[in-house]
């Protein structure tokens, strides 16, 4: 079947480059009063309305009023959790840090008990229900990672969710292991144990039963530490999966390194960054993903978009969607953040959390940008003056439509 979508008042985010490096992602490729022509749910064609010259098509939309962009590609998850932790957001306020409220028994561990606690079936539908809030609001690609399980059992049902759902929706879905994503507390003084529990055998039943693409690890203060890292980092790659590594939140332990030298595919977080952490960053192929929206949670600093950019490095940004420090999984807010506190263009925003969010899940040569043969993901907006309307009129939703493969969802 061709769907020609007509009269487009700006189609945005036209490239074929895998990914936007430094000074490339100021640069935002549109077209006014353009088309597009979908066939089989790809982009099979596009371009200004005056070369428009068959019109043979077997269903065909008006988009006068709309700006059609790509829809989000959000590389930084954790939407699979059981309940809330909203108890934890008034301990903030009444003055607790994450860090304490960890050391109490909250945080990961206080999810993981309730993950554990949570039959499949209904982990599977609290999951489902966040997954259609944000596709509704315009994300197209999406990665899940596991982490509230922190045993065997758990850790398995957490990835065969996030199996089903990919399996069950048109959004492009990839899957992480993130066991250690804290010690549980019986391993306190063992965690030795609890790592040689995930590399010898967590990680051979997942990979054999093929329910994940990457592995994560939290490397922080507190948490995981560099050479641990390494060691699970080393782990994953036997089996085929690389490296997506949580680091530089609180912290600067030497992570960075760690995550270029053994070859992650994205380091996410980096609110703390060191000058030789970005030099580091020049050296490998490793993507930095922000997460503006969990800084803007806990009152932490920024990642310091400006400085890595400048350094000609591409950058991505995610939600980090989960219970604990990022109860959102808005782009919309991602993208109007990051230009509000972390001074990113909106060109230079929008390309983050759409084909360089795509190349931290190696999905930009399908999704992302708007180009022949991609996957027809397309946020189509309300009537709006310019694609800069979007962050600066952050508190309203101006999404008229969201298309997957081709559809309108």
């Amino acid at each position: 079947m061709t769907h020609l979508i007509k009269n487009i008042k700006e189609l945005i985010g036209i490239t074929s480059k895998p990914i936007l490096i430094g000074c490339e992602m100021k640069e935002l490729q549109t077209i006014k009063n353009a088309f597009i022509v979908i066939e089989n749910g790809l982009i099979a064609d596009f371009g200004d309305m005056k070369t428009l010259t068959d019109s043979s098509y077997d269903k065909v939309t008006d988009a006068t009023t709309s700006h059609v962009l790509p829809a989000w590609c959000d590389s930084h998850t954790h939407i699979v959790y059981a309940g809330n932790r909203e108890q934890e957001f008034v301990d903030r306020i009444n003055g607790l840090t994450y860090e304490e409220i960890a050391n109490r028994g909250g945080g990961i561990l206080n999810s993981a008990k309730k993950l554990q606690e949570t039959e499949e079936e209904e982990l599977y539908n609290q999951s489902a229900e966040r997954l259609e809030e944000v596709m509704h609001l315009g994300t197209g690609a999406i990665e899940i990672k596991s982490g509230y399980g922190l045993t065997i059992e758990s850790e398995l049902k957490m990835l065969r969710v996030i199996k089903r759902l990919k399996e069950t929706y048109p959004v492009a879905i990839k899957s992480t292991f993130l066991g250690a994503h804290a010690i549980p507390a019986e391993y306190g003084k063992k965690r030795d144990k609890y790592i040689d529990l995930l590399i010898d055998e967590m990680l051979p039943q997942i990979a054999a039963q093929k329910l994940a693409d990457y592995i994560d690890v939290f490397c922080e203060t507190g948490y995981f530490t560099v050479d641990e890292t390494i060691k699970l980092m080393e782990a994953g790659k036997k089996h085929g999966l690389k490296s997506k590594i949580h680091v530089n939140q609180f912290t600067a332990i030497g992570g960075i390194r760690a995550a270029v030298e053994h070859g992650a595919l994205s380091v996410d977080h980096l609110e703390v960054l060191l000058p030789e952490d970005i030099e580091m960053l020049t050296k490998g192929a490793t993507i930095p993903v922000a997460l503006p929206s969990c800084s803007y949670f806990l009152s932490i600093p920024y990642t310091p978009a400006r400085e890595l950019i400048d350094a000609q490095l591409p950058l991505a940004l995610a939600t980090d969607f989960n219970p604990g420090s990022t109860p959102s999984g808005n782009m919309n807010f991602v993208v109007a953040t990051a230009c509000i506190k972390m001074k990113m263009t909106p060109e230079e925003a929008i390309n983050a959390a759409t084909i360089n969010g795509a190349a931290a899940m190696e999905l930009s040569q399908t999704h992302g940008s708007v180009a022949k043969g991609k996957v027809a993901n397309f946020i189509f907006t309300k009537e709006i003056p310019s694609y800069g309307y979007l962050p600066y009129s952050f508190g309203s939703n101006h999404i008229q439509q969201v298309m997957l493969r081709g559809e309108f969802i």
